[in-house]
């Protein structure tokens, strides 16, 4: 999801090395909820995910690292990267909406090659994002990567983001993930705005074909289904011939 924002021409410079004139970064344009303008209730809705997310990140081991994930080609190892990569990033974005100053690659992170301890990558950032919504991000916009969005729409990716990553990882190591209905429910919604066909599938698509759930479903799997994601997903037991 977040790979939309960091697709790469020849020569594009990375996106430590990038211009900090914001005149300069094209606008996505994209429509959040309501409820994603309002700092209180952003907060309410990421930090449970963060929270829970940093738990999850700490549980990968190197017994792990194979597993097979949600994720199309990527292994437990490479969503692990990606996962905490882009918190990082994100918590440096927020921090610094108009990109003053340098950031994190989020594609170059290395789990295995950052001092720190993973859950800690996950709740700095998760504090460094409460302190931007409390300090008034959402009023303007934000630099993500090649591109600037409006505060509300730039934390609607985040919310999405690790809504249905926490869930990826979470699935490929067969543990559980609930994340407050409300938090799902206002992801899917930015997302039915956002995510337009050409989107999906084929080589440079970012989602999956949407996967029909029946009506009653709850908040999160509306979101995975949307998202491309099966509910039902589980990986082939590890003797299995495929």
């Amino acid at each position: 999801m977040s790979r939309i924002f960091y697709r790469r021409g020849p020569g594009a410079p990375s996106v430590g090395g990038m211009s900090h004139d914001t005149d300069d970064i094209p606008y996505f344009p994209a429509t959040a909820p309501a409820a994603l303008a309002d700092a209180a209730t952003a907060r309410g809705l990421i930090r449970p995910v963060l929270d829970d997310l940093a738990l999850l990140v700490a549980a990968v081991g190197p017994e792990d690292l194979g597993r097979p994930t949600p994720c199309h080609d990527w292994d437990v190892a490479t969503l692990h990267d990606h996962v905490l990569g882009w918190v990082d990033f994100f918590g440096a974005a927020f921090a610094d909406p108009a990109r003053r100053g340098e950031r994190p690659d989020p594609v170059a992170f290395r789990a295995a090659q950052d001092p720190r301890d993973p859950a800690d990558v996950v709740r700095a950032a998760a504090d460094r994002l409460d302190a931007a919504l409390e300090g008034g991000v959402l009023d303007g916009q934000v630099v993500v990567s090649q591109s600037r969005m409006d505060g509300p729409a730039a934390f609607g990716m985040v919310l999405g983001e690790y809504v249905v990553h926490g869930w990826d990882l979470a699935t490929a190591l067969g543990r559980p993930w609930a994340p407050p209905p409300a938090s799902a429910e206002q992801a899917h919604a930015f997302f039915g705005g956002m995510i337009a066909p050409e989107y999906r599938g084929g080589p440079d698509g970012f989602f999956g074909a949407e996967v029909p759930v029946p009506d009653d479903a709850s908040a999160l799997d509306r979101l995975l289904g949307f998202a491309g994601r099966d509910p039902h997903w589980s990986a082939a037991p590890r003797d299995a011939v495929v």
